[in-house]
C-alpha cells in the first residue's frame, strides 16, 4: 500500500526569513499522518534567508538528521555543542533528555536549503549529542547510500532507532529497488526531479509511505535526488491531550 503526500498538500509555514514545508505535522489534527509515519515524526524541507536564525527551541527525546543541500548551516545548543554543516553533509542531533537548539544560515548572500528527518528514539532520556558526516555525490550516484543507521554501518551516522536513512542521486532511466523485510515500511521523499513509483509519478517535494510491500521499486524519469527512510515496526508517539503544540 502506498500513502501519497503531494508537495502541494504539505504544511507550509511562511515567514519573512524562514520558509518550511512539512510532510506531516502534529498541529493538524485532521491529518491522518498527524502522529507521523511509524517512528518518523516529521519530515521537513526548509529554506533560511541569508544571515537568518531559527530561534532557540526546546527539543526532547528526538533524533534529528539534517541534510544540507545548498548553503551552510551553523548550529548551537544549550549543552555547548556548536558546528557548521556544509552542502553535502549530514548531521545527527540526539536531543535526549532535553536541550535548546538553534540554527543559522552563515551566508550573507545566499539562502540555505536543507531537509530534516525527525525520528522518535528507541528509548527516552538518552545523552544529548551530535555527529556529522559527508557523503559525496559520487557516493550517492546511482545507488541508495546509507547515511544513518543504528549500527553506523558503512561509515553512516549512528541513530538511536530501528531505521535506515538512504540518499540517492539518479540519472534519467536509472532504476532502484529496495527490499523491505517483513513488518518494515518506508517513507520516500523526492528532493528534485521526477520518478515513477509503480504507476505513480512523483515530482519534487512529493512523498510516499510504503507499507505491506516487498520492495520500494522506482525509476527516474529525469535527473533526480531522493531520500528514503526504512522503518521498523515502531509506533508513532501519540498526540498530547489538549491544544496542539
Amino acid at each position: 500500500m502506498i500513502t501519497l503526500r503531494r508537495s502541494k498538500d504539505r504544511h507550509h509555514d511562511l515567514r519573512s526569513k524562514h520558509e518550511a514545508w512539512r510532510s506531516f505535522s502534529p498541529r493538524d489534527r485532521t491529518d491522518p499522518l498527524a502522529c507521523g509515519f511509524g517512528a518518523l515524526e516529521t519530515f521537513s524541507e526548509d529554506r533560511l534567508s541569508p544571515g537568518a536564525t531559527v530561534p532557540p527551541h526546546a527539543l526532547l527525546d528526538t533524533e534529528i538528521v539534517t541534510c544540507v543541500r545548498d548553503g551552510t548551516l551553523a548550529y548551537e545548543d544549550s549543552t555547548g555543542g556548536t558546528g557548521i554543516v556544509h552542502a553535502g553533509e549530514f548531521h545527527r542531533l540526539t536531543t535526549g533528555r532535553g536541550i535548546r537548539n538553534s540554527e543559522t544560515n552563515v551566508s550573507r548572500t545566499n539562502w540555505a536549503h536543507f531537509f530534516q528527518i525527525w525520528l522518535r528514539p528507541s528509548e527516552p532520556g538518552l545523552e544529548p549529542g551530535h555527529e556529522q558526516k559527508r557523503f559525496s555525490a559520487a557516493d550517492r550516484r546511482g545507488v541508495l547510500c546509507v547515511v544513518a543507521s543504528p549500527d553506523g554501518r558503512n561509515g553512516s551516522l549512528r541513530i538511536h532507532q530501528d531505521a535506515l536513512i538512504y540518499s540517492a542521486m539518479l540519472l534519467p532511466g536509472q532504476h532502484l529497488a529496495h527490499e523491505l523485510s517483513p513488518g518494515r515500511s518506508a517513507w520516500l521523499h523526492l528532493v528534485t526531479g521526477e520518478v515513477l513509483l509503480g504507476d505513480l509519478v512523483l515530482a519534487a517535494g512529493d512523498g510516499a509511505g510504503v507499507t505491506s510491500e516487498r520492495a520500494v521499486s522506482l525509476t527516474a524519469r529525469e535527473e533526480s535526488e531522493l531520500l528514503l527512510v526504512d522503518l521498523g515496526a515502531g509506533r508513532p508517539r501519540p498526540l498530547p491531550h489538549g491544544k496542539a503544540p
